[in-house]
């Protein structure tokens, strides 16, 4: 089944979180501030953005911070869409690890990004085709 088409206010709102949480990145080695925003099945919004760490296998991207914020007070989470803005205005979807971690929580979920071409939103599944899922 594809994502539900957000309506241009939930596209909207959705970018605006992810722009006012990506000026809290902590950034101090690539100098690159990613904000991101879920937007839950249930109309809630949580934010997240990057966290570096000098041993740079421990930085932690935006989106996973905005799911695991979400798990953390819910216990649950069933993502819609996911926004991902930037501070350098370039082309940044989602990486391999935050595309299968949306999976996880969002199989149909809808993914709002500039590309090379413009602001995008494509499904998860268009992302990451063939994702992994237990059960599935």
């Amino acid at each position: 089944m594809p994502p539900k088409m957000l309506s241009a206010d939930e596209r909207e709102r959705l970018l605006d979180a992810a722009r006012k949480v990506m000026k809290h990145a902590y950034a101090p080695y690539s100098h690159f501030h990613v904000g991101a925003a879920i937007l839950t099945n249930d109309g809630e919004v949580f934010v997240g953005c990057n966290v570096e760490n000098a041993s740079y296998g421990m930085t932690n991207c935006a989106e996973r911070t905005a799911i695991f914020s979400a798990i953390a007070k819910n216990g649950r989470l069933d993502i819609r869409a996911v926004a991902v803005v930037n501070d350098h205005d370039v082309a940044c979807s989602p990486c391999g690890a935050c595309r299968q971690v949306i999976y996880e929580f969002g199989p149909e979920a809808a993914i709002i990004f500039q590309s090379a071409n413009g602001w995008q939103e494509s499904s998860i599944r268009e992302l990451l085709p063939e994702g992994f899922r237990l059960g599935e």
